[in-house]
C-alpha cells in the first residue's frame, strides 16, 4: 500500500520539501501533457461550440489501448465509472468560462446539431465537425475525449490505486476544418518520491493522493495553459 503518514511523522523532511520544492518544480516540464498547435492556432477563435465529452470505449473488452477518433493517438485504457463525460465537461466549461474572450456554444446546443449531422449518410468526421460549427454561426468547435477516468482505491493518505485519468481535446477551425490545436493529459498520480515532475499537486492540493476528479481538474487547467487565445487575465 503506498502511504504519506510516514511522511508527516518527520517534520524536518516535510520542511526541507517546503524549501527545495521551488527548485524542482522549476526544472520539470509537465509529464503526461502532448500538445501540438498550428502557427495558425495563435489567431483566437472567440466564438466556440463545445461538443460534448465522449468517452471512448474499446469494442474488445479485453483490450488495453484505444486510438483517439479524430487522430493517430492512442492511451491506455480501463473500465470507467458512469457519467465521466459529464465530469470533464464541467470542468472544462468551468475553467473557459472564466475568460470573457469567448463566447460559448454549450454542449446540449451543440451536441443536438452535431448528432443531427453524424445521421446522415456518413462523412469524414472532421466534415461532420465542421459542419456542426457552420451551422451554429461558430468560429471553432472544441472536441473532447476521456479514455481513462479510474477513481483511486484509498484515501487520501494512502492509496491501494492511484488516480489515473486521459482525455484529448481538439480545437477545429470552422472556416477550414484544420485542427488548430490540440492537447493531451494522461497520468497516474505517483508518490513525490517516485517522480519529482508531479511536486507540484502538492504545492496546490497540499501532500494527499488526489481523487480523480482532482486529477482531471489539474489535468484540464494545464492543457488549457496553451490554449488559443488565453493571454489575458481571468474574469
Amino acid at each position: 500500500m503506498l502511504k504519506l503518514s510516514s511522511f508527516f511523522s518527520r517534520p524536518w523532511l516535510y520542511f526541507a520539501f517546503l524549501c527545495l520544492f521551488p527548485l524542482f518544480s522549476g526544472c520539470h516540464a509537465p509529464e503526461g501533457i502532448r500538445t501540438t498547435m498550428l502557427p495558425e492556432g495563435k489567431v483566437a477563435l472567440s466564438r466556440l461550440a463545445v461538443l460534448p465529452f465522449q468517452a471512448i470505449v474499446p469494442d474488445d473488452p479485453d483490450a488495453r489501448m484505444v486510438p483517439c477518433p479524430l487522430c493517430e493517438s492512442v492511451f491506455q485504457t480501463e473500465k470507467s465509472a458512469r457519467d465521466v463525460e459529464k465530469i470533464l465537461e464541467d470542468i472544462l466549461l468551468d475553467r473557459l468560462g472564466e475568460y470573457p474572450q469567448f463566447t460559448l456554444i454549450l454542449p446540449p446546443a451543440a451536441g443536438a446539431t452535431y448528432r443531427s449531422l453524424a445521421a446522415a449518410p456518413r462523412a469524414p468526421l472532421t466534415e461532420i465537425v465542421q459542419k456542426t460549427g457552420k451551422e451554429l454561426g461558430a468560429d471553432g468547435v472544441l472536441v473532447g475525449y476521456v479514455f481513462r477516468y479510474r477513481e483511486r482505491k484509498g484515501r487520501s493518505y494512502s492509496v491501494e490505486k492511484p488516480a489515473s485519468v486521459a482525455f484529448e481535446l481538439h480545437l477545429i477551425r470552422v472556416s477550414d476544418g484544420v485542427t488548430v490545436w490540440r492537447s493531451s493529459f494522461d497520468r497516474t498520480q505517483t508518490s513525490f518520491m517516485e517522480n519529482l515532475s508531479q511536486l507540484s499537486y502538492f504545492s496546490k492540493w497540499g501532500i494527499k493522493w488526489l481523487t480523480a476528479r482532482e486529477l482531471a481538474i489539474e489535468g484540464v487547467e494545464e492543457v488549457l495553459k496553451t490554449f488559443p487565445g488565453i493571454t489575458g487575465p481571468q474574469r
